[in-house]
């Protein structure tokens, strides 16, 4: 039993690296409206980012792997799955990175800008690190969060280690040992996980201390 669960870790493990890797690029576009200087443009994203959080991601999932079907747009369960959590992410991050650049001294900057660096420069040597820096620890929470997340796309298909589990559970009856596996299986990929983020955020703040 424990070996068949746990064959469905790799299938957990990869729809949270692909949602949360999706998640990640499309919420700088997300961060970028919400903090454009057209007040068009942030209502627009403030919509974006409330109807998306205002809707459980089981029903966004169903609405996008049953939905769309309707529409003529096939997906596979994996693929609605990674698709949907992808940009349930990229609304969760894209507010994370906004924190972010809200705690950026503008007056680095404009010092930037006043030295002669391009656009270029000034993102990936000035701002980038920076927010990083100080978003990195809510980035990993995130990623955890939607590791557990990622169980529900169980309920379309997705053979990852709840389905398995469930399917245990129906054909054997020892329901309370099977899900204690999986929940076994979370904890080992959390734990360390959450473990080095709390590192990498000590080190990052130790290498920027100024003696």
């Amino acid at each position: 039993m424990i070996g068949y669960i746990l064959q469905g870790m790799i299938w957990t493990v990869f729809i949270t690296l692909s949602s949360f890797a999706i998640g990640a690029v499309i919420g700088v576009a997300v961060a970028g409206a919400r903090t454009a200087p057209l007040m068009i443009v942030r209502g627009i994203g403030r919509a974006w980012v409330e109807i998306i959080r205002s809707v459980p991601p089981l029903v966004w999932l169903f609405v996008v792997f049953f939905g769309l079907a309707e529409v003529g747009l096939m997906l596979t369960p994996l693929q609605a799955a990674i698709f949907t959590f992808g940009i349930i992410a990229s609304v969760y991050l894209g507010e994370i990175y906004r924190g972010g650049l809200a705690t950026l001294d503008r007056g680095q900057i404009e010092a930037s800008r006043a030295l002669g660096l391009g656009s270029f420069d000034l993102l990936t040597k000035i701002i980038a690190p920076q927010i990083f820096r100080t978003v990195s620890p809510s980035m990993v929470t995130y990623g955890m969060g939607l590791m557990k997340d990622s169980a529900l796309a169980s309920t379309i298909g997705v053979v990852e280690m709840t389905f398995r589990a469930n399917q245990q559970a129906q054909s054997t009856g020892q329901g309370l040992a099977a899900f204690a596996i999986v929940g076994a299986a979370y904890l080992l990929l959390s734990i360390p996980l959450g473990a080095w983020a709390r590192r990498a955020d000590t080190k990052s703040r130790l290498k920027y201390v100024v003696n």
